[in-house]
């Protein structure tokens, strides 16, 4: 590659993209370790978007109709950080990208959401980002057609890599964009045919412009390193009613000994090498600096959108004051007053009528006096609307001809469903929820890690939630998955065990900023248990006396979810022969845990025997069953160990030993 003729070519350009460079080689340099050749081969993509097309204003970060970018390779992120820097986003210190990848640092080693001002979303597991940029983009379409071209019109941008092309998350992707027409996102490839193993072909001959296409995107071929090309391609991109898949093909490394080599791939660090590329670039100030000029024009770009954003604000500010009102509202993810009044007169209804139904059809309920009053909210489902009760009647569905619609068929598409609704409530504006069955969280655990990762309230609505879905049998029984998502930090795991404990539930999900929620919901019919009305959001207290003991309190019975009504009976069975039982509903142990220790102790005192049931594996009951002033030799737990069966729910019930009886049994092994 002829560095010199390129820089002749376009001094300006070429000094600017230089930058990016030589700051992303100081700072893996320094760090001695990082991601330098991605950076140095897509620094003049990046350029060319940020000096001509990127609508932002870096002393406005969260302006709401910037366009976003997205680095979904997230690990070039000295790409991103080294452009905030330049174009002046004020917590984007030289200091910081100094101390790139180190303890209390906002330039952590793949970008994270929080961390900085213009990092969008938290990307590094690879294909991520290409799905959250979908949710960007179909956000914005929703938006836009509520509130008009005056307040949302805006475009989303995405940096994907070969590694973020071959994980399966981007053909979920890539086709939901194309069936939407998302005409709005632009995805440039690197097209470097490098991975860390060696050249793409090791293990990939996918002819990626066919796929996008296929996908119906339009896709443009360009060189990446040719800024007028780019330009072309970006101005081309934002004219069409498609998708676009601009193929920038570039040199990972340009410049470097390491120029189109695995080796390139990742830490450049030798000094002698590094000098060399940094000659070859022209660029001859010391470690961290950049010339004046240089970060002049930059700081140029970073302000050259504060006019549009000025605008804007002009026109928001003409805006009608309820439509002012509720923008600021969804855009802060604020819960509207009414929601909690809502829950509280359908509790009421509910523990007045006491209906007999299914957890999954109570979330139903509970959405049908919701969506109406949050016009945020946005359903779906991964191909079982009617399975997983998602979609209410007043929603719509979102659709080319229909942008107004506020549900979504994802499709089969679990993995990409969670992560563009991650993108969703990341462009804010937009409170998504989308519903698999349980066992299915295997399919969206990346996503919904990264929603806790981030500190986002995306909903997670898993229904058929133990071996009481039934006939389906083992392969759709999750029996680990609870324990799987309440390991995961910063998540509230919900199994109610009615319709009450489900509005509660939905109250919680929908008024919290920044944690996402899984709600386990049942197939089966469970009764209503909470018959006497309480305006007190009792789940919100993660545990609560359901029922207590009669006489001398001997045992204590925890359970969630369908588990509660068994939990019931057996208390039933004990009281009936003088064994005073309390019966704890437990409907989300990450809130009881977050108690005051007083309150644990009110609900769970020492000294009587106690007994979990759940239809799901004992991991993690310990807690409960031992701690809290447990005793192992007086605790026992009635659920499953193994994978279940293919039966009526009834039948596995009994066959696993999961009813009143063995509870009752269990309890007084135990005296």
């Amino acid at each position: 590659m002829d560095l010199t003729a390129l820089a002749k070519a376009n001094p300006d350009h070429w000094s600017k993209a230089t930058a990016i460079r030589a700051l992303t080689l100081d700072a893996v340099h320094a760090a001695n370790s990082g991601h330098s050749g991605m950076p140095m081969g897509m620094a003049d993509v990046a350029t060319v978007l940020y000096e001509k097309h990127l609508k932002f204003d870096a002393a406005a970060p969260d302006w709401p109709d910037r366009d976003r970018f997205i680095l979904s390779a997230g690990h070039g992120s000295m790409l991103l950080y080294s452009l905030l820097h330049l174009t002046g986003y004020a917590d984007m210190t030289l200091e910081q990208i100094k101390n790139f990848r180190q303890w209390g640092a906002i330039t952590a080693g793949h970008p994270e959401y929080g961390h900085a001002k213009g990092i969008e979303t938290t990307t590094g597991p690879l294909g991520q980002g290409i799905a959250n940029s979908v949710g960007f983009a179909m956000a914005e379409e929703m938006l836009r057609a509520r509130y008009g071209r005056k307040l949302v019109d805006h475009h989303t941008y995405v940096i994907a890599g070969d590694g973020c092309l071959m994980e399966g998350i981007s053909q979920e992707a890539i086709t939901l964009a194309g069936r939407h027409s998302l005409g709005k996102l632009i995805l440039f490839w690197d097209n470097n045919d490098i991975t860390i193993d060696g050249k793409v072909s090791l293990s990939d001959r996918t002819d990626q412009v066919k796929r996008f296409r296929a996908a119906n995107w339009q896709v443009i071929e360009v060189d990446g390193h040719d800024p007028a090309e780019i330009d072309a391609a970006i101005t081309k991109a934002k004219t069409s009613k498609k998708p676009s898949m601009i193929a920038c093909k570039t040199h990972i490394a340009l410049g470097h000994a390491a120029q189109d080599t695995s080796k390139g791939h990742g830490a450049l660090t030798d000094d002698a090498q590094m000098a060399a590329a940094k000659a070859a670039y022209g660029w001859t100030t010391g470690p961290f600096e950049v010339p004046g000029d240089v970060k002049s024009a930059w700081e140029k770009i970073g302000s050259r959108g504060a006019s549009e954003r000025d605008a804007w604000e002009g026109r928001f500010a003409e805006a009608s004051e309820r439509r002012q009102k509720e923008f600021t509202r969804i855009m802060s993810r604020d819960a509207p007053k009414t929601l909690s009044a809502r829950i509280k007169a359908l509790k009421k209804q509910i523990s007045a009528e006491a209906p007999k139904v299914a957890t999954r059809k109570s979330s139903e309920m509970v959405l049908e006096i919701v969506n109406p009053i949050m016009p945020e909210t946005v359903g779906g489902s991964a191909d079982l609307t009617g399975s997983n009760n998602t979609k209410t009647g007043d929603l719509g569905v979102f659709d080319v001809d229909n942008r107004k619609g506020r549900y979504v068929y994802w499709g089969i598409r679990e993995h990409g469903m969670s992560a563009a609704m991650n993108g969703m409530l990341l462009h804010g504006g937009i409170r998504p929820y989308g519903g698999t069955f349980m066992c299915f969280t295997d399919y969206a655990r990346p996503a919904m890690r990264l929603a806790a990762l981030m500190r986002i309230p995306t909903v997670f609505v898993m229904t058929h939630d133990s071996i009481g879905l039934g006939e389906d049998g083992p392969t759709h029984q999750p029996v680990e998955h609870l324990a799987i998502s309440r390991a995961t930090p910063n998540t509230w795991v919900f199994r109610p065990c009615d319709t009450i404990e489900t509005a509660e539930a939905w109250e919680l999900a929908l008024s919290t900023k920044e944690t996402p929620s899984v709600l386990s919901l049942t197939r089966q019919g469970v009764p209503t248990l909470r018959t006497e009305h309480r305006n007190k959001n009792l789940t919100a207290e993660g545990a609560y006396v359901l029922a207590d003991a009669e006489g001398k309190r001997q045992a204590i019975i925890m359970a969630t979810g369908s588990e509660v009504e068994i939990a019931m009976k057996a208390r039933d069975l004990l009281q009936a022969e003088g064994i005073g039982t309390r019966v704890v509903s437990m409907p989300c142990w990450e809130l009881f845990e977050a108690q005051d220790e007083a309150v644990r102790r009110r609900v769970l005192p020492g000294g009587p025997v106690r007994v979990a049931v759940e239809a799901g594996v004992q991991q993690g009951w310990d807690r409960w069953l031992c701690g809290e002033r447990g005793r192992a030799t007086k605790a026992g737990f009635v659920g499953m160990d193994s994978f279940g069966a293919s039966a009526p729910a009834e039948v596995l019930y009994e066959k696993f030993g999961i009813t009143a009886e063995a509870v009752a049994s269990k309890v007084k092994s135990l005296l």
